[in-house]
Parts: C-alpha cells; sequence; structure tokens
C-alpha cells in the first residue's frame, strides 16, 4: 500500500473543514461554497477533494468513530475527526501525520482547543481499526432517497447505485466537430470523450473551443433526435449550456432561454468559447411568449439533481423529501406549458437528471394522459452506443451503474413526445 507524505497542507485541511461546514452545517452546495473559499491550486483541489471524501463515505466514517466518542463534540472537533478519517481510511495517509494535524487543527481555534486531547486519543484508536474499518457496510444514501430507488430498479440496482456513487469520476467531453490531436482518452460507444482526469484548461481543444465537458449520459438526450439540421429549436432551462452547443453544432437554429441571469452568463462565455451561435434569452418559461412555435423544443426541467451525486456528493446531505413534490409541481406545470411552443408535428424532449421515477417516467405517463394528441416515440438505447437495459416506459432511463467497469455515467430520464396533430 502506497503511503502518501503529508506535508504542511494545513491550509487545504482548513478549507476542508470550511467545505464541510457549508454544506453540513449553513446547507449550501458544494460548488458555491468552493466559489467563496479563496484559495487557489493544488491546496483549492486537496480542499475539494478532502470534503469530497468525506461527504461520500459520511456514514460510514460515523459508524467508525461512534464506539470512541462517548457524547457528540463540538461541530468542528467533529468535522477534524472525519476529515482524519478520510485521510487514514480512504486516502492512505501516513497516521502520524494526519494525527498530528489534527491536534494542531484542534488547538488552533479557542473553542475546540480543550479538545484537541480527545482528537488525538480517538484518531490513535482510529488509525489501528483498519479490519474495523473493512468490516463496516460501504456508505449508502439517505433512507428517503434508498426507498424509492429500491422500489423502482430493485435492491441489488440499488447497491450498485450506491457503489458508483463511491468511484472516481472521470471527464467526459462532447466534441464540435472533429477531435483534436493529441487529446487523451478513450472514446464511449455514445460518442463522448472519456478522460480518467485532467486540468481542463491544458487539455487540447480547450482554447480553441473544439469541445465542452458534458457527462455521457447529459449528451446523450439531445441525440435521440436524430438530424436537427436547419430545424427551428427552443431550449428551455438551458444554462450552462451543454446541449444548446450540441443542437447548434448539428445545425440547428436555437434558440436557448433561461430565467438565470448569473447562469445566462456562462451560456454566453460557453457559446463565446466555442464560436457557436444562438439567440439567448434571459426569461421566465412560465411568462414567455414565443412569435412561432418551434420544430423541436428540450426540456431539460429543474429536478431533484439525484442523478449527478457521483460528481455531487453533498447533494444527499442537502436534499429534503419535501422538496421533490414541489419539484415535480414545477415539472408538471413546465412540460405543459412547453407542449404549447411546439409546432403541428413537432417534438418535445423531456429530459431530467434524475434517479427518481416521479420526475421522470411518472411525469411523461401523466402528461400523455392530459394530452391525447401527443404520443412518445420509442427509442433504441442500442442504437444510441446504450445497453438494452436503459430501455424504460415511453423512453430511456440511464443509471450510474451503467458501463460501472468505464467509470459509470450520471442518471438521466429521456422521452421524446411528438404532436400528432
Amino acid at each position: 500500500m502506497s503511503v502518501t507524505p503529508i506535508a504542511s497542507g494545513q491550509d487545504a485541511r482548513n478549507g476542508a473543514l470550511r467545505l464541510l461546514h457549508a454544506v453540513l452545517i449553513e446547507k449550501r452546495m458544494l460548488t458555491e461554497a468552493q466559489s467563496d473559499l479563496s484559495m487557489y491550486g493544488a491546496d483549492a483541489a486537496r480542499a475539494g477533494r478532502l470534503a469530497g471524501l468525506v461527504l461520500r463515505h459520511l456514514s460510514r466514517i460515523d459508524a467508525l468513530l461512534r464506539p470512541h466518542l462517548k457524547r457528540a463534540p463540538a461541530l468542528r472537533t467533529q468535522a477534524i475527526l472525519r476529515l482524519a478519517v478520510a485521510e487514514l481510511m480512504l486516502d492512505d495517509a501516513a497516521p502520524h501525520g494526519v494525527v498530528d494535524s489534527a491536534v494542531s487543527l484542534a488547538g488552533a481555534v479557542p473553542k475546540t482547543a480543550k479538545q484537541a486531547g480527545l482528537v488525538n486519543a480517538v484518531l490513535r484508536k482510529v488509525a489501528q481499526d483498519r479490519a474495523g474499518w473493512d468490516a463496516l457496510p460501504s456508505a449508502t444514501l439517505p433512507p428517503w432517497l434508498r426507498k424509492p430507488i429500491a422500489k423502482a430498479y430493485g435492491r441489488d440496482r440499488l447497491e450498485a447505485i450506491e457503489a458508483a456513487h463511491l468511484a472516481q469520476v472521470p471527464l467526459d467531453l462532447t466534441m464540435k466537430a472533429a477531435m483534436p490531436e493529441g487529446l487523451p482518452g478513450t472514446d464511449l460507444p455514445t460518442c463522448s470523450r472519456r478522460i480518467e482526469s485532467a486540468q481542463v484548461t491544458a487539455l487540447p481543444g480547450f482554447e480553441t473551443g473544439d469541445w465542452w465537458v458534458q457527462d455521457a449520459a447529459a449528451a446523450t438526450p439531445v441525440r435521440t433526435l436524430g438530424d436537427i439540421s436547419g430545424l427551428r429549436v427552443l431550449d428551455l432551462c438551458a444554462a450552462p449550456g451543454g446541449k444548446t452547443m450540441q443542437l447548434v453544432a448539428a445545425g440547428a437554429n436555437v434558440t436557448a432561454l433561461d430565467i438565470s441571469e448569473g447562469r445566462v452568463r456562462r451560456l454566453r462565455d460557453n457559446l463565446a468559447r466555442t464560436g457557436l451561435a444562438a439567440d439567448v434569452i434571459i426569461a421566465d418559461v412560465m411568462e414567455w411568449e414565443p412569435e412561432a412555435p418551434f420544430d423541436v423544443v428540450v426540456l431539460d426541467a429543474p429536478c431533484s439533481a439525484t442523478g449527478t451525486i457521483r460528481r455531487h456528493p453533498d447533494l444527499p446531505h442537502l436534499r429534503k423529501p419535501a422538496e421533490i413534490e414541489t419539484l415535480t409541481q414545477l415539472q408538471y406545470q413546465m412540460l405543459d406549458r412547453a407542449l404549447g411552443f411546439v409546432a403541428p408535428e413537432g417534438r418535445l424532449l423531456y429530459c431530467t437528471c434524475s434517479l427518481l421515477p416521479v420526475e421522470g417516467e411518472f411525469q411523461v405517463k401523466a402528461a400523455l394522459k392530459r394530452h391525447a394528441d401527443w404520443s412518445a416515440l420509442p427509442l433504441d438505447p442500442t442504437v444510441l452506443g446504450l445497453p438494452e437495459q436503459a430501455q424504460s416506459p415511453h423512453g430511456l432511463r440511464l443509471l450510474p451503474d451503467l458501463w460501472a467497469e468505464q467509470g459509470g455515467m450520471d442518471g438521466f430520464y429521456i422521452s421524446v413526445l411528438r404532436r400528432d396533430r
């Protein structure tokens, strides 16, 4: 087993503690907290990686610590202990360095200085308990999420999804046209380029806008539309622009609409970098009216984003069951609204990056009952380079354990509806 040397590294650890506090106590998104961290380079990257390790494995970390704590320690002390366990058990770090650093972190703040001895004692015991760690079950999703996933896909599939959430996440790229020379990685059956890890801005083709970062699952919905060259396409909830760029690169005349001015700035930046052009509108889809109907409308609806947990380990700690009902009501309203923007014999592409059928299959089934003049088009997953098991009622169901040996993918539901008259 390789051992990672412990350098000074306290800036990265302090950053990780701040990130954990932001997610677990302040209930803020990890990406938002990272943007406020005022750290750059290697320290920022390590802080984010360490915080991610804790969030992914939190239930297992707490289970290892629980027998050594008679009562809950101060919040900062608890975070220090969790961070140290992640370094010890998941990062192959040298035990003496981890323990010493954790004690220093506790002693550096008056509120936790009195618990530095506790930190030292607990971690010295934990560091010698590799067998206890190995005997613990893998980290799991919260019960409110596990139950509907198990009901929908079965317990074996649930456990495979949870395992996929713990694996290292690769980087997927979508090409604008030809692949730039020297770009590392391998081609996926769905046409994405997969790279194990890399500094994005240093990759060949970044400066020239030859590609953009987009998970293979997120790149699949637009591909279900086939040849869209010359068609008028409306992309709703378009920012940050992955699907917009796909649509434009495929030759469509695209109108991209989003309600968030900040997210639209990212969309414009992405279009500018790739040299692609679309008509960009900042508006609320529930109030906006088009001048004429569109051949194709794309609705990547706001959702729980539970399909992206492998990339965003903070989500299980932030989402609440009550939010799902609010989101499904919004999806219901936006779907009906979007259907009204489609020309006769036109199509609507509906998708969500959710693991929950209530945000995917159930929404489409209900919409088809409400709108007798619409039908779901058959989608063959094998034509798109996907396994047959991706077939789902009225569309495709992608789950994180698909291609597990190749690094998995995000969870998505995809359906294409056609207006019959």
